[in-house]
This record gives C-alpha cells, sequence and structure tokens, in this order.
C-alpha cells in the first residue's frame, strides 16, 4: 500500500484563525505553519490560486516545516480559465486599460509566459526542498469534456513539467456515462493525478467522487456536503462536519484507493472554523496516519 498523507487545503483562513485551533501564542505566519506542520505531514496552498507568490514567501513554507513534509500547489486562476482580477496579477504585467477582471487570451503571450515563469520560480524552492507534492490544476465548471479541452490540459501539464501534476475537473460531461473511462484513459496516457473529489451531489456543477488512481499520485479532496452549496456564500458552501460513519466508510475505501498508487494524498477541504483539522485528524485515526507528529513537551 503507498504512503497516505493527510491534511487540509489551508492553514492560515480567516475563520481557522478564529475557531481557536491556535494557540493564543502562535500568532505569526511562520509559526502558525510550524504548529501546522507538527501535527499534519501534507498542506494544500489556496493563496497561489489568487496571487502568484513570491519565491521569498515560498521560501518561508519552506523554513516553518520540516523535512519530510509536503506541500501541494494550487495553480494560479488565470491559468486554468477563471476570469481573474487584474489587480492581482505583478504590476508589470497588467495590461493597460481594459475590463477589471481578464482571462488567459486577454494576455499578451510574452505576459502570460513570464507569468508562468514567475510561477515556476516561486515553486523552485518548495521543490528543492523536497516539499513539493504536487501542482493543481482546478477547472472551472464550465470546462467541458472535448478535445480542445483535453489539449489545453496537456499544454498546462507541460508546464509544470517535471514536477507531478494533479487535476480537478468540475464538469458533469467528464464523467457522464462512459466518458468517465475514456477520462480517466486520457489522464492515465498524460501521466496526470485524477483528483477525486467528495461533494455535494445533485447541482450543474457536480461530479460523482471516483476513487481511482491515474498516476503514482492518487489525491482525494473533500468539500463537505453543505446545504448552501448553490446559494451561500464561499464560508456557507463549505461548512459541514463529516460524521464518524461516513470518515469510516471513506477510511475503507481510500486503503484501497492507496493501493492503486505509490503516494495518496488526503485533504480536507471543508475549511470553516476549523473543521477541516478536526476532520482532518479523525480520518487520519482512522487511517493509522499519525495525525500528529512527535510533539516535544
Amino acid at each position: 500500500m503507498g504512503v497516505i498523507k493527510v491534511g487540509t487545503s489551508s492553514w492560515a483562513d480567516r475563520t481557522l484563525l478564529r475557531s481557536g485551533w491556535y494557540p493564543r501564542e502562535v500568532n505569526t505566519p511562520a509559526g502558525r505553519l510550524g504548529y501546522y506542520a507538527d501535527r499534519f505531514g501534507l498542506v494544500e496552498v489556496d493563496t497561489s490560486y489568487y496571487a502568484v507568490p513570491a519565491p521569498e514567501t515560498a521560501q518561508g513554507w519552506v523554513d516553518a516545516t520540516p523535512d519530510g513534509f509536503t506541500v501541494n500547489v494550487k495553480a494560479f486562476s488565470l491559468f486554468t480559465g477563471h476570469p481573474t482580477p487584474v489587480a492581482t496579477l505583478p504590476a508589470d504585467l497588467r495590461p493597460a486599460g481594459g475590463p477589471a477582471r481578464i482571462r488567459r487570451r486577454d494576455l499578451p503571450p510574452a505576459a502570460y509566459d513570464e507569468l508562468w515563469s514567475r510561477f515556476r520560480a516561486a515553486l523552485a524552492p518548495i521543490a528543492a526542498a523536497n516539499r513539493l507534492g504536487a501542482v493543481l490544476l482546478q477547472f472551472p465548471p464550465w470546462l467541458a469534456r472535448g478535445e480542445a479541452a483535453r489539449r489545453r490540459i496537456a499544454e498546462l501539464a507541460s508546464r509544470c513539467r517535471p514536477w507531478r501534476v494533479a487535476v480537478e475537473l468540475r464538469h458533469a460531461s467528464w464523467f457522464d456515462g462512459t466518458a468517465a473511462l475514456e477520462t480517466l484513459a486520457f489522464l492515465r496516457e498524460q501521466e496526470l493525478t485524477f483528483c477525486c473529489v467528495d461533494m455535494p451531489q445533485g447541482h450543474p456543477d457536480s461530479v460523482p467522487p471516483i476513487p481511482v488512481a491515474t498516476a503514482d499520485l492518487a489525491m482525494i479532496r473533500f468539500h463537505g456536503h453543505s446545504s448552501a452549496w448553490t446559494g451561500g456564500d464561499k464560508e456557507e458552501r463549505f461548512r459541514y462536519a463529516y460524521g464518524a460513519e461516513e470518515l469510516r466508510r471513506w477510511s475503507e475505501l481510500l486503503v484501497d484507493l492507496a493501493g492503486q498508487a505509490d503516494e495518496l494524498h488526503v485533504l480536507f477541504n471543508n475549511c470553516c472554523g476549523g473543521q477541516a483539522q478536526h476532520d482532518a485528524e479523525r480520518l487520519a485515526d482512522l487511517l493509522g496516519v499519525p495525525g500528529r507528529r512527535a510533539v516535544p513537551s
């Protein structure tokens, strides 16, 4: 069975900071990440979706974590086709005039290539320290299955190599009937990790949880099952506590999934008031994965 690592999709969201999960004296960014890394062996960087981090910021993540800790990094929103506020781009790469939010087609090719170069430069310290688990390409719900979409995925993945790449697809067409087999076959051919998600079902952007490995790294992200998935704000969409029976059933499925890959990353994205950390610790216990490192007393 492959190595299982459990963690969460954030370590510093505002609801977590207000929840009391961190002791009062742990009140700096580096201190919080260090405290988190004493308890989990894996984290996902979510802030990189909103802006390309500076290399010195990434080096700070390395300095705050021990050897053996793993960092997954979500790709910048512009790369994966999401409308992106111009203000989040580096000042020298912002197009003059135009709308406040842009997509890839609105950026000159040279500026787009430079943005990728800076993203890779930011990840370089993490990779050099053997902390980088994978780059997560999370595509928007409107990216439907098709040849153009497959070419786009392959092109983005090529920009991330030689690092491992995980793909989260959020349009139902990728998993409609036999299309699911074709989608998984495509990811295997490209040596891309299929990011399975557990999420509310019955909505236009719902995709089914399919615990299958398509590369040496398997991955699952737990979004929860909030009843406010379509109408709530971000906090409401992810406000969900996994029950004991849910986690028990998932623990059995995850043991099987870990048997299909060299490594399995399990990430809780129900980031609301420390719930992700709480559920990650509970599932880690069920899996026999130490939810805590040996923390000096």
